[in-house]
């Protein structure tokens, strides 16, 4: 009986572990650069964007050092109407700002990882450490399509699924 508890334990243990992508995070990072308005190019499906086209996000800091995260996106079943999410987002290592938390329901947040940045911060690629969650971003409505080429090339090798990515934005 003791082997039956401990196998099914086990068993228990390794079904709810996350795996976990070996991700870096971009290595030069300024969160004062980072803030403003980002259009969203691409990402990967996820349940909060779900319904949801020409989506924005503006960052804003704050003088203790957070950010107000506001995300914008038209509903596609109804043009007219825009959907708003605010949140919250924070470093909680200063040693590595490119790796940030992000929260729109208090207690709960998830990772935020600007994994890569161009030197001029006007494309940025965002993910989560469990390959779950991905995003480009530019601060352009339409960037150059080789630009976004290369940032889907660079999620592929990081191990991101980027064949199931979907458009942000309508032209």
């Amino acid at each position: 009986m003791k082997q039956l508890i401990s196998g099914l334990f086990t068993l228990f243990a390794v079904s709810c572990s996350t795996a976990y992508l070996a991700l870096d995070s971009a290595e030069e990072f300024d969160l004062e650069k980072y803030m403003g308005k980002w259009y969203e190019i691409y990402r990967l499906p996820n349940k909060f964007e779900e319904g949801l086209e020409d989506i924005t996000a503006h960052y804003e800091l704050t003088d203790d050092g957070r950010v107000i995260v506001t995300n914008e996106g038209r509903v596609i079943e109804d043009r007219s109407r825009i959907k708003q999410a605010k949140g919250k987002a924070w470093v909680p290592d200063p040693k590595e700002p490119s790796k940030l938390k992000v929260s729109f329901f208090w207690p709960f947040s998830g990772d935020y990882w600007i994994l890569k940045i161009d030197p001029e911060y006007t494309h940025a690629l965002v993910g989560d450490p469990g390959g779950k969650f991905l995003w480009i971003l530019s601060r352009e409505r339409k960037p150059d399509p080789e630009i976004v080429e290369q940032l889907k090339a660079y999620a592929s090798t990081l191990g991101f699924d980027v064949e199931k990515m979907i458009s942000g934005q309508v032209y």
